[in-house]
């Protein structure tokens, strides 16, 4: 039985999801200075959402420092701070050489995103809101993996 591509062997892909509460940039592959255009183009949608944002670069096998740089671009541009979620070691790289690490978020395990939120009611007490728009997706093409991710 042959297995099917890893993702060391997929070429960079990138993805951009929104939920009620949160907006995710995807990141797997190599990513580098050939998904300029479109890593710009993500960025924007993503600070027009006007959420916190989180990148997702967990599958990530390549990074260079033109990424790092649509990354602090947007962290100067945005209200919160990035949420990294599950660098690995090239990318925690990265982050530490460039000093972007101190600007973001860095958790090492995903936190999920979530369309439902809690709020206080009239009479102080949490009620949960209905979920919000459906979590919708844009993605640059990229193969499936053979583990279904």
């Amino acid at each position: 039985m042959k297995a099917g591509p890893s993702f060391a062997d997929v070429p960079g892909s990138a993805a951009v999801l929104t939920s009620a509460t949160r907006a995710r940039l995807v990141l797997a592959g190599e990513v580098d200075v050939s998904m300029n255009e479109e890593l710009m183009e993500a960025s924007t949608e993503l600070e027009q959402t006007g959420l916190p944002i989180d990148v997702d670069v967990r599958h990530v096998t390549f990074m260079d420092s033109s990424v790092i740089a649509v990354l602090a671009r947007l962290t100067h541009r945005v209200s919160s701070p990035l949420r990294i979620i599950e660098p690995p070691d090239v990318v925690r790289f990265l982050l530490d050489v460039t000093k972007i690490g101190e600007l973001v978020e860095v958790v090492d395990a995903d936190p999920g995103i979530a369309d439902e939120v809690l709020a206080a009611g009239p009479d102080g007490a949490e009620v949960e809101l209905a979920p919000g728009p459906a979590l919708s997706v844009r993605a640059t093409a990229a193969p499936v993996l053979a583990d279904g991710v």
